[in-house]
């Protein structure tokens, strides 16, 4: 595995670390910014909506500067951002420094995967996409639980100042770690970027990608009132909660990360089935400590994990072209925008544990999507991305060759 992968994967917890930070920082921040928790939510669904929108059109502007040079100007981006957060007088002084990180952090998501498979040999890529995204599983091992000690301890402005500082680091990394390669393989004309997303199996596969994320945040957007209003930890606990919900996403990823490249589809069904059981699960035990950790430990199992098997599936189809990735990372954050909105939303209607249920119907949609795709038993998609031979190896026999078709 290329080292840059690694590093690039630093890049990705640092963003991740400051996405997940109001999610553990609710109840600070609502008091500091004199809002609501509902608004403070609502943080998250802007970084969301500007991670969505935004940073496709950044991907677009930075499509012929070079991968490491790009990088560059994201973390500087990004650092203006959390220094803005840091310093932020009032609720409106936030909302827009969610916003410039958002756009920031999606324009880098998309160009590290880009760069992490053309860095990475072809048989190897769904694996090097795992390390990559292990970045934002150790965000939520890591990097949330440490914001929400810092932010305990010594206020939520501090929490900021230290992703502003974690940033300013990665980046001294990135500039030393990562090659100075050429554009990133697969990278075009726009028309060329644009033409690859013509094909109506990438939007079903960006769909449910959606509906994936989507159901796990609307557990994750609100964890912290949920464990401490539904379940009776003490605010002191959660923490400790989100590092072991962390450590079951590190196992997860790397579970489905050993996968991804045969069995992309089974492993999203799987995933989507366990994961609507664990949340109407939870909607119905929250109020049982012992369940509850279960279940939130299995949401973290089969959640966010699935993104190694959702970028194999879009790369199968898409190739690895910078705008393709990117715009999959938008419906991916269009899937938080869903969760931290529809369960504020639900919380202001119905309470805390509405938002369980409507998580897990969200995860029986995404089930669903796959429906088209499942039973199919057609020749296997050929291998877009550049500098691969195809996706079946030769000498393969019929079986193997279905196989390697379910799982495209």
């Amino acid at each position: 595995m290329p080292r840059a992968v690694y590093v690039l994967a630093l890049g990705v917890f640092a963003m991740v670390t400051s996405e997940f930070a109001v999610a553990g920082l609710m109840p600070q921040l609502a008091e500091g910014l004199d809002a609501t928790v509902p608004q403070i939510g609502y943080l998250i669904t802007a970084f969301s909506v500007a991670m969505s929108f935004g940073g496709p059109l950044l991907a677009v502007a930075l499509l012929r500067t070079r991968p490491r040079a790009a990088l560059m100007l994201l973390f500087a981006v990004f650092l203006v951002g959390n220094l803005l957060a840091a310093t932020a007088s009032g609720y409106p002084v936030m909302l827009a420094a969610r916003v410039v990180s958002g756009v920031a952090a999606q324009a880098f998501f998309g160009i590290s995967i880009s760069l992490c498979a053309q860095l990475a040999r072809p048989e190897i890529r769904g694996r090097a996409i795992a390390v990559l995204m292990n970045g934002l599983m150790l965000g939520t091992l890591l990097g949330l639980p440490l914001a929400t000690v810092i932010g305990e301890h010594l206020g939520w402005r501090a929490a900021f100042w230290a992703v502003a500082v974690l940033t300013a680091a990665v980046a001294l990394c990135t500039l030393a770690g990562v090659p100075d390669v050429d554009h990133a393989e697969g990278t075009g004309s726009l028309r060329d970027e644009l033409g690859a997303l013509r094909d109506r199996r990438l939007w079903r596969a960006f769909v449910t990608s959606t509906l994936i994320i989507g159901a796990t945040f609307t557990l994750f957007s609100y964890v912290n009132p949920i464990l401490t209003g539904l379940t009776g930890f003490s605010a002191g606990s959660v923490p400790l909660l989100l590092v072991a919900y962390g450590a079951a996403t590190v196992v997860g990823n790397t579970v489905v990360g050993r996968l991804a490249d045969r069995y992309a589809l089974p492993v999203l069904a799987t995933g989507l089935a366990l994961n609507a059981v664990f949340l109407a699960g939870l909607a119905l035990l929250a109020q049982f400590r012992v369940p509850a950790v279960g279940l939130l430990l299995g949401v973290g199992l089969v959640g966010v994990t699935m993104n190694p098997a959702m970028v194999s599936r879009v790369q199968r189809i898409g190739g690895s072209r910078p705008l393709v990735n990117t715009v999959h990372n938008s419906f991916i954050t269009l899937g938080v925008i869903l969760g931290s909105l529809l369960g504020g939303l639900a919380i202001d209607a119905f309470g805390l544990r509405a938002v369980l249920w409507l998580g897990a119907a969200t995860a029986v949609a995404g089930l669903l999507s796959l429906l088209p795709d499942l039973p199919h038993r057609r020749r296997a998609l050929p291998d877009r991305s550049p500098g691969a031979r195809g996706n079946i190896p030769e000498g393969a026999d019929a079986k193997m060759v279905e196989t390697l078709t379910i799982g495209s």
